[in-house]
């Protein structure tokens, strides 16, 4: 029965991504993402999500081998300011996700107001608020 690293690697592989590709995307080291594959480590939850997000698997999939895809959701669309303001601030794909993730759960909630797109700064400014918070 193939083992989480296993099926980690197979992903990988069929997507056409290098370990540093994907360790990069997930916000892990390249040697973590090499022992895990390999069976000499565990992946814990929060990195197994960042995993799965990036190679657009299930959790479940990564984990059992069943349900290879995640329920239908939208791709996550990085715009021009975040990306500016990501590479700025020295973030992760998996930290740049969640900004955009977070900024929508807040367009969400105000659906009422009229929505306007954010500067650079104003990414800066989301991501500060959400450090100050969550630290």
């Amino acid at each position: 029965m193939p083992t989480v690293g296993e099926r980690i690697r197979e992903v990988r592989e069929e997507q056409g991504l290098t370990q540093d590709q994907l360790a990069q995307g997930a916000g892990v080291s390249n040697g973590f993402l090499s022992d895990v594959e390999n069976n000499k480590r565990n992946i814990g939850s929060k990195y197994l999500l960042q995993v799965a997000d990036v190679l657009g698997a299930s959790v479940e999939y990564l984990l059992r081998g069943e349900a290879r895809l995640p329920a239908a959701r939208e791709p996550i669309v990085i715009p021009p300011e975040l990306d500016q303001a990501a590479e700025e601030l020295g973030l992760s794909y998996a930290e740049t996700a969640t900004l955009v993730q977070a900024q929508q759960s807040v367009v969400a909630r105000r659906s009422q107001q009229g929505v306007r797109e954010l500067s650079v700064d104003g990414w800066k400014k989301l991501h500060s608020a959400i450090q100050d918070v969550f630290g």
